[in-house]
Order: C-alpha cells, then structure tokens, then sequence
C-alpha cells in the first residue's frame, strides 16, 4: 500500500468524524498567534481538535475585507469563528457575511479584558449584562446554522463568582446557548494589563467543574492554566466536556498537540520532523503568492522545544526567516540543525 502523506491523510478524513466532540480539546483564540498559517500547523499535528480564530469584532467583518479576515484553509476544519462585539444588529450582520466561509461554529468574546476590548463595551465586560449577551446570541443564532458558543470568564471586577457564573449561564442557555467555554479566572477591568489578567488572578477549575456538575445538559469547557496533555486528561476525568489549550499549545506544539489525538482514541502522532517537511508544499504556495516566510515560521519556533537542536532550529528561524527572498531552503537549514544534534545525541 502507498503511504500517504501527512496532508492526503488529512484529506481523506471523514468530515463528520472531524465535528465529533471536537470540543474536547480546542485551541484558544490568541490574538496575534492564532492565524490561518498557526490554524494549518496545528491541523497537521491534531486531526480532532477544535482549532479558532483571532477574534475578529464584528464591526470588522462588516467594514474590513473580508475574505482577509475569514479566509481559511479548507484543511483546518473544524475551525470556529470568534466574534467580538456587543451590538445584537451587528454581530447578526458579521454572521450573515461570515456564513458562506461554513465555519464549524461561531464564538462571541465575553471574557478577554484588554482596554480596547472595554472601550468598545465587549469582551468581558459584557458579563456585567447578561441580557445584551442573551439578546445578541438570540441574533447571531438567527444568521447560521452553526453552533453559536461563549467563551467567558467566571467574572469581572467584585462580582462574586459562584453568583455570577451560574446566573450567567442560566441566562444564555434560556437564550439557545448550549456550549460554554470557562476562562476560570476573573477579570479584573482595573488595575491589570490583560498579560497579567492571564496569571495574576487565581484559577478556580473546581468552580467550572462544579458548574458541569450542576448544567450537566450543558457543554462546559474549561481553559486557564492547562499546560499539558496529562493535565487536560485529567480534568476531562474530572468531568468537564472539553479542554481548551492556550499559550501551551502555541509555545510548544510539539508535546502538547502532537499526540492529543489519544484523546478521540487515534493513533494519529506524526514526528515534528514529518510536521515540517507537511509544511513545505503550504509555505511555497504562501510565498508563490506573495507572502513572506516569516509570516508562517513566526509560528513554527517551538516546534522542537525541550528536544535537540531545539536551539539551532529557532536561531536559523529568527535570523534568516525575516530576508529578502527567503524560502524553504531556510526551513530545511533549520531542520538539519535538529537532525545533526539529534544524531549527537
């Protein structure tokens, strides 16, 4: 039998398999990381998990271009779209446009706290008035047939979280919500930077699985401090739905995506190695179009963190991805790097 490779396997996939409970593991929203070229290499290393965008507000989608903003690689599916906003008339418009792109699921932004989210009365913010949330769910729910979700925090500011968040959820699922992603940290609109909103206030993953526990017609899913497979196992045991990865999965690919398969019961865990050479035909596509080669190897540097040559591959990235005219040629240079201090090893 031929062997195929790494990107006709992916193709041959069944999409409906795709969807199953792709919930259970997914890949955050990061603004600035989660591009289309970070979605492709992430798709080359799991099958099953969920995959999002940037956020992307609403006002964006209707006014930008579009095609740049939603445009996406047919093999990253499922991939959810995330929408910020907090006009009902607005997101339902940003829907209607985004709907011929068929995204697996579209996601409204309750719980990133930076100033320019707050300034424009979205984000988390909004879990201070669960009925605009409620009433532009009910709109974005209205433009698409895919599931429309929430990812949240488990409160802002003084509220107290075991009030807050149930009342919260109650209010959208009486909405049609029926998925949940739980940042579980507050956000603190005041006083800290959103770096610091993601590390200084103090994780609560018992009150998100006591919220599973008590909307167990719900999926709820939990992000914030997850850094490993063996950790995400473990609240998936716990019983939680699914587990939404970070920075973890963007810093280190490599042990934290590869191999999550396990978790749908698949064998699917290709070598970093093989990764990168899946990788090459995607980048000569990009850089036949115009694109430079930084713009996709920005995210590819931790791919080898904690293995040998680890080193060599970021350095020969860093310094001669960024050149005039650099093509794959600079990728295969930093591979033989990982190969010669492996083979030392």
């Amino acid at each position: 039998m031929t062997k195929m490779n790494l990107p006709e396997r992916l193709a041959k996939m069944d999409e409906k398999d795709s969807n199953n409970d792709s919930f259970r593991l997914s890949v955050a929203p990061m603004m600035d990381w989660t591009d289309r070229h970070c979605r492709y290499l992430h798709r080359l290393m799991t099958r099953r998990a969920m995959l999002y965008t940037e956020m992307v507000t609403a006002p964006a989608v209707i006014h930008g271009p579009a095609a740049r903003l939603l445009g996406y690689d047919p093999a990253e599916h499922p991939v959810a779209l995330q929408l910020g906003g907090s006009d009902p008339r607005e997101l339902a418009k940003a829907v209607r446009i985004a709907a011929p792109w068929g995204y697996d699921e579209i996601n409204l932004n309750c719980g990133c706290p930076s100033d320019r989210v707050q300034s424009g009365c979205f984000g988390a913010v909004l879990m201070k008035d669960p009925d605009l949330v409620a009433r532009c769910v009910s709109a974005m729910q209205a433009e698409t047939a895919a599931p429309v979700t929430v990812k949240c925090r488990i409160g802002v500011d003084d509220q107290d979280p075991e009030q807050v968040l149930p009342a919260f959820i109650d209010r959208l699922a009486a909405a049609g919500i029926s998925h949940f992603v739980i940042h579980a940290r507050k956000a603190w609109l005041q006083g800290l930077s959103p770096k610091e909103n993601r590390e200084i206030p103090p994780l609560d993953h018992d009150l998100v699985l006591r919220m599973k526990a008590r909307f167990p017609e719900l999926t709820i899913c939990l992000n914030g401090g997850v850094t490993s497979l063996a950790a995400a196992r473990e609240l998936l045991a716990q019983g939680v739905d699914g587990v939404m990865l970070g920075r973890a999965a963007y810093h280190d690919p490599g042990h934290t995506l590869i191999g999550a398969d396990a978790l749908w019961g698949e064998d699917h865990a290709p070598a970093p190695d093989e990764v990168v050479r899946a990788m090459l035909p995607y980048i000569e596509s990009h850089l036949a179009a115009g694109g430079r080669l930084h713009q996709i190897t920005r995210h590819m540097l931790g791919l080898f963190h904690g293995r040998p040559g680890a080193r060599g591959w970021r350095q020969v990235l860093s310094s001669d991805a960024c050149r005039e005219g650099a093509g794959v040629d600079v990728v295969l240079k930093a591979l033989e790097r990982v190969e010669a201090a492996a083979a030392a090893a």
